[in-house]
């Protein structure tokens, strides 16, 4: 039983390490992202060319965000891990090199055909465009130059999926960060070099996909794992990986449908509707970047593998562990977003033709974003159980179930509530999905929200509701308002969310919150770990 426990308290606790490199990797990415769109903002403003690169930049983004993170990595993961523990090492390096093999080769005739169909493919997606020849031909050209995009981040995918299986996040969590400083760097160095500056851009995204890939190829050799050709295709794997993959592709669909018809309501709705929409969704995917995305990554291999084991008791276990840690930092996250909502949408747009209004009804549409934080967050765990168990048709079904409702719900709201009532409407949609498909996956492996998981979130809701509480106290002792100079807003704002943090802490510390525990373990033996790196290192040099 002790040896039970001391398994379990281990699982979490890798669990905790995985999702704080990737969290941590994401944070990084996020601030480098912010910095390319200064950079690219300062050097090229906002104009027919940098509308061109835009578009020609969405279409591999959206590629890849349907076929290779949407969907080959969590179709991949579970049948590799299963490998790992059923077969051998042996045999699980083979189904990578197949899949490498197989999935170049399809990834080098999806590049050559994009090429091809360029213009048809900026037709489609800007059809606009074609009123004003010069733009067409440069979003043409630059979308043939960097539709090969697809190709290298496919195969980081592809290495994602191989490394997060074998327990390792870094690399591919840093990758967005190399495409990010090759933009920076490409725009700040070679836009002189071309009679059309924004190819230099373009340039900076094919070096950056080169660059993440290159980046996992070492890490990948230090585990053990030299992808090399393997033209094995019928083998068993292959098409196990395949059958998993194309729901799992539909269901990244599903979610391009939800936002596109989100745009399409905002666009009834008076001027700015849609503005207003995207501003407060740029700031909840923030922590949900940073938090949920990182957890559900973290998660994946970890149920794989108790899957694999057939160990259903500990995935219920890790399962109920990863929904607390979850909830541990997006509930306090959503009380400092709907306090904080104005200050925050003030700091950060409040400038130029941002003006005063703006900022309140941005903050009306991020008030009920926020209120869906924790099911967004939610969702990328469950769905993951469901894709370790190697189910991706279920997901999906419950997506469409959820957009239908979303549809619904936004068209009966939209009038009263205006922009708002969209954003309520996507929150709302978002718990409908996490409560089918807790019933579901219920149904599937048992009970696994039981009294630890209703006792954390008691805990949580009351430090959560007790620092939001303070940081509304902070705001009216402060004299928050919209109309105070720009530094001013910004030391309020920092003081409030420094106070809200530390209360959060002190609080969930001293109600012995298992989740904070679990986190400061985690940084404990971080510190450990490298405490004894530094000494080994210095025994090295005096020898």
């Amino acid at each position: 039983m002790e040896n039970l426990k001391q398994d379990h308290e281990k699982e979490n606790r890798r669990v905790v390490k995985a999702a704080g490199t990737v969290g941590l990797a994401t944070l990084l990415s996020r601030i480098f992202g912010f910095l390319r769109d200064m950079v690219v903002a300062a050097f090229f403003g906002a104009g027919l060319a940098t509308d061109a690169f835009f578009v020609a930049f969405r279409i591999p983004n959206l590629l890849r965000r349907l076929f290779a993170e949407g969907s080959l990595t969590i179709a991949f993961v579970p049948v590799f891990t299963e490998y790992l523990k059923k077969k051998s090492k042996e045999d699980a390096y083979e189904l990578a090199n197949i899949a490498f093999t197989l999935l170049s080769i399809i990834l080098a005739f999806v590049s050559l055909i994009g090429i091809l169909l360029s213009p048809f493919i900026v037709m489609l997606i800007a059809p606009g465009f074609t009123k004003v020849p010069a733009q067409y031909e440069l979003t043409v050209l630059l979308t043939r130059f960097m539709f090969p995009y697809i190709f290298f981040i496919s195969l980081v995918a592809l290495c994602m999926g191989i490394l997060n299986s074998l327990r390792h996040f870094a690399a591919p969590a840093l990758a967005p960060v190399a495409l990010n400083i090759s933009i920076i760097i490409a725009a700040l160095t070679l836009r002189n070099y071309f009679t059309e500056p924004i190819f230099a851009l373009a340039v900076g995204v094919m070096i950056g996909g080169v660059l993440q890939l290159a980046m996992q190829l070492p890490v990948l050799r230090r585990m053990g794992v030299r992808l090399k050709p393997n033209f094995h295709f019928r083998h068993p794997g292959i098409k196990k990986i395949g059958l998993l993959m194309l729901p799992a592709v539909f269901g990244a669909a599903v979610y391009q449908v939800n936002i596109f018809v989100g745009t399409l309501l905002a666009s009834f709705l008076p001027e700015g509707s849609v503005s207003y929409l995207y501003y407060a969704d740029r700031v909840v995917q923030l922590p949900l970047g940073i938090f949920g995305i990182a957890i559900g990554t973290a998660s994946l291999p970890s149920f794989s593998e108790q899957v694999a084991r057939g160990d259903y008791g500990e995935l219920k276990k890790t399962l109920s562990f990863s929904l607390r840690l979850i909830l541990f930092v997006t509930i306090p996250a959503m009380v400092a977003l709907i306090v904080l909502r104005e200050p925050i949408i003030s700091v950060l747009f409040q400038r130029g033709k941002f003006d005063l209004l703006s900022t309140v009804l941005t903050s009306r549409a991020l008030l009920y974003y926020a209120l869906g934080l924790c099911a967004f967050s939610a969702i990328r765990i469950i769905v993951s159980a469901f894709y370790s168990l190697q189910d991706t048709k279920t997901p999906v079904r419950v997506a469409v179930i959820a957009i239908v409702a979303n549809i619904i719900l936004s068209i009966a709201l939209m009038f009263p509530l205006r922009h708002a009532g969209l954003a309520l409407a996507t929150s709302i949609a978002s718990f409908v999905n996490v409560i089918l498909l807790v019933i579901i996956l219920k149904g599937r492996i048992g009970t696994f929200l039981e009294g630890d998981f209703f006792l954390s979130l008691a805990k949580v809701t009351a430090s959560s509701l007790a620092m939001g509480g303070f940081i509304s106290l902070i705001l009216y002792g402060l004299g928050w308002t919209n109309e105070s100079s720009f530094d001013e807003r910004i030391l309020i704002l920092t003081i409030s969310i420094v106070g809200g943090l530390v209360l959060f802490a002190v609080l969930s510390w001293l109600l012995k919150s298992s989740e904070m525990l679990a986190i400061l373990k985690s940084v404990r033996g971080r510190s450990a770990a490298h405490r004894r790196g530094k000494k080994g290192s210095g025994k090295l040099t005096d020898k």
